[in-house]
């Protein structure tokens, strides 16, 4: 019996990675950022831009693609200091969303992260593994956001897909 889940490959983002201590880089960055999110694994939003906590002093920025060239001249990544690291990285990831009322039974088998809302809650985000391949993973309103490396994107949507059937 195949699972009720919609996959939907989204479009291209305006994504930085950005490495050092919070309070260095929310210095550095000013209101470029959203607040910096409390607990590892978790994000923020405002004004469309989402700060996912990913690592030890690692960060996520996510925004409209509309938005890179502006975000790049806020950040000033060719200008940082020693001890902070801001990479732009839009062209890097694929991004799906996995919606529907089946999606813990795929993202079951997609991925072995926790992915119940008592482990992984509504602000949820992390890098892990999906299908063996290193994957970002965030919750949404109806299911889930995952981003790979775009050059497994099309092997990435058709294992989705085969984890439906």
């Amino acid at each position: 019996m195949p699972y009720d889940v919609t996959i939907t490959r989204l479009p291209l983002r305006a994504l930085f990675d950005l490495k050092g201590r919070a309070a260095a880089l929310e210095k550095w960055c000013g209101t470029a950022l959203p607040p910096f999110p409390g607990r590892p694994n978790s994000r923020t939003e405002a004004a469309d831009r989402g700060l996912h906590w990913t690592g030890p002093d690692r960060w996520l920025l996510m925004a409209p693609l509309a938005e890179e060239a502006a975000l790049a001249t806020a950040l000033r990544a060719d200008k940082v200091p020693v001890d902070l690291s801001i990479t732009p990285v839009s062209d890097t990831l694929t991004f799906f969303a996995v919606t529907g009322p089946d999606v813990a039974e795929v993202m079951a088998v997609a991925t072995p992260l926790d992915l119940h809302p008592d482990s992984f809650p509504p602000d949820g985000a992390s890098w892990t593994e999906a299908f063996g391949i290193r994957s970002a993973i965030r919750t949404i309103a109806a299911g889930y956001e995952i981003a790979v490396d775009r050059s497994y994107a099309d092997w990435f949507e058709e294992s989705l897909r085969l984890a439906c059937t």
